[in-house]
């Protein structure tokens, strides 16, 4: 049993990507169908489906590559807030990653969205991950 789902769907989707994986399959929650959904939304991945085997849920990811290299989309996918140290934003201190080239998933009253959304919303909360 994973206590930080968050982490291990990030560090499943980070080593599928170094290995260059087309699929990648991750146990669902609610937190972890609301990030896939952000990251086909911004193009970071094709797409992703839900599915359940023997009364567990899964979401199978294809991960997006560029070119006949198959360059991962996904550089870089760092998390930030964890169990032990949780990191909180205001909305005007949301962060910027990579100069908005990158998005940051924030955890918010209003749901899961990224950092510019939440910004144009005027909400904070919690910052669970760069990608870039």
């Amino acid at each position: 049993m994973v206590n930080d789902t968050i982490s291990d769907m990030l560090t499943r989707i980070r080593n599928a990507n170094m290995v260059k994986h087309q699929i990648v399959q991750i146990p669902a929650t609610r937190m972890s169908l609301g990030i896939a959904e952000i990251l086909k939304v911004e193009g970071f991945i094709e797409d992703f489906e839900a599915y359940s085997e023997d009364s567990k849920k899964y979401i199978l990811i294809s991960l997006k590559y560029i070119g006949k290299s198959r360059q991962p989309v996904i550089c870089k996918i760092e998390r930030v807030s964890k169990p032990g140290l949780r990191v909180y934003s205001k909305s005007s201190n949301l962060p910027k990653v990579l100069d908005n080239l990158g998005i940051a998933i924030i955890s918010t009253s209003k749901g899961l969205m990224t950092n510019i959304k939440a910004r144009e919303l005027g909400v904070g909360g919690e910052v669970l991950c760069y990608i870039w």
